[in-house]
């Protein structure tokens, strides 16, 4: 379970210190959550400072979570990665499960043709030991057999009514997949009609929907109120953040998501009030407009705009449906409808925006391993789920290498938490396979581990270092 930190920065560098304006970076996808609640509890239990939580794909749910001291309803008994349901956040698309269903039902139904002719390499075998024993009839069960057989293969049998029942199938599976495409919601495409017929195969609407409920079940209380819709829900959220900034666990925030039309990130921010400048200051008045097409403000008329982040950030891309985001028609883009999605090489410019925050230390989480020594590699996996996973988590890992190494020149120390070897793919929400061990591990074994790689990696050497260097010195 002990892994190292892979940004060890430069013999000059200043060594942690609770003083410093420090961050927690949040990044990965899907399973990965579990992996960031198992660090938050950590970090919680060891009290360390954090002044802003920043987030990007799942670590955005973590991150909303960190900032209003609700870190605890991640990894609780009924939070959201132990609550039961795991499975339905990122479920196959409708359209996907009935074309399955429909070319396994037509599979089915052509195989009974040759059911049929292999039967006979039974009947004839058991027919043949029936009359060896003197059970076996004049005619026997080879006798039945062949009469099944040509009532079945008759004109009228099973030449005629298959094939329609196939076509039947198949039509019917076409037909919903053409109405659920021309409902579809969003901007209107162009190219071939029929590839309205191909939606991405997963939804992140589970995942949308089950971060709601779990946030509406810590800002409700023990009062048993009805659950408003996101957007209100969304308001509230700011509101409470907005009046406690400043407070014992309530922190900055800062989230990013991909715009897809815009062919840039969109940053959604809520920072204090003396660091608001901060954000909105450029060189030229160039580079102010080009700030306020990518900059999304919370804590202003922006705050309407939470909901679009969280289901931008969940949205996976190419896997999952882009999530649309209208535009106010005073806003930069005036009334334009966008498409947003996740982007695993956002963490480069997540780190940058932290930089332009005055952040000093960045304490940097992802469940996607170092890359793998010489002889160390894994059967590669087959089912959809898995080879989408092992692309995004492979993307994540480079993603993170990456964004270390460019912010290594910059003023802010990383620290980095990740786990040495993860067997648990993006979308395993009921385990991964484990060929090292020979066992399938479970989703709580990946919190354990995060719990575990946070006080080995970086509360242990890292705080605990920086104790005993501030003692040393209040003795000298």
């Amino acid at each position: 379970m002990n892994g190292r930190s892979d940004a060890t920065p430069p013999s000059s560098a200043e060594p942690y210190s609770p003083q410093l304006r420090t961050a927690l970076v949040l990044t990965g996808t899907g399973t990965a959550g579990a992996y960031h609640a198992g660090v938050l509890r950590a970090l919680h239990e060891a009290g360390v400072k954090l002044d802003v939580v920043a987030g990007r794909g799942i670590g955005v749910i973590g991150a909303l979570f960190s900032a209003i001291d609700g870190a605890q309803r991640l990894w609780e008994r009924k939070g959201f990665w132990r609550a039961p349901g795991l499975r339905s956040l990122y479920n196959w698309r409708f359209v996907a499960r009935v074309a399955v269903w429909a070319l396994g039902l037509s599979l089915a139904v052509v195989a009974i043709p040759l059911a049929t002719i292999a039967a006979g390499l039974v009947v004839f075998p058991l027919d043949f030991l029936l009359r060896l024993l003197g059970l076996g009839g004049a005619e026997g069960l080879v006798g039945d057999y062949l009469r099944f057989a040509q009532a079945a293969f008759a004109p009228t049998a099973l030449p005629t009514w298959l094939p329609r029942l196939v076509f039947l199938v198949l039509a019917a599976a076409t037909g919903t997949a053409a109405v659920y495409g021309w409902r579809r919601p969003g901007r209107r495409g162009y190219g071939a009609a029929w590839w309205r017929l191909v939606p991405a195969p997963l939804s992140a609407g589970g995942a949308v929907h089950r971060f709601w409920g779990v946030l509406w079940d810590l800002l409700r209380g023990a009062a048993q109120l009805k659950q408003p819709a996101p957007s209100d829900l969304a308001r509230r959220y700011v509101e409470v953040l907005s009046d406690n900034l400043g407070q014992p666990g309530f922190r900055e925030l800062v989230l990013v998501a991909h715009d897809l039309d815009a062919h840039s990130d969109l940053v959604f921010s809520l920072v204090a009030q003396g660091r608001r400048r901060d954000l909105l200051r450029r060189p030229t008045t160039e580079a102010a407009e080009l700030r306020r097409a990518e900059l999304i403000d919370l804590s202003g008329v922006g705050r309407d705009y939470l909901v679009d982040a969280v289901a931008a950030a969940l949205a996976v891309p190419i896997v999952t449906e882009p999530h649309p985001i209208v535009f106010a028609p005073d806003a930069y883009w005036r009334g334009e409808t966008h498409r947003l999605c996740d982007r695993p090489s956002a963490l480069a410019r997540l780190l940058d925006e932290l930089v332009g925050l005055g952040v000093q230390q960045i304490v940097m989480v992802s469940a996607a391993p170092e890359s793998p020594r010489p002889h160390t590699l894994t059967a590669p996996r087959l089912d959809g789920r898995s080879r989408l996973g092992e692309y995004l988590q492979s993307s994540e890992a480079a993603a993170v290498r990456d964004a270390t190494r460019m912010i290594a020149a910059r003023a802010p120390r990383v620290f980095n938490i990740r786990p040495t070897h993860n067997p648990i793919g993006p979308f395993d929400f009921d385990g991964g396979y484990d060929d090292r061990s020979d066992r399938t591990q479970p989703l709580d074994e990946l919190m354990s581990r995060g719990y575990e790689d946070a006080y080995h990696q970086f509360i242990e050497p890292v705080i605990g270092a920086s104790g005993e260097r501030v003692g040393r010195e209040q003795e000298s």
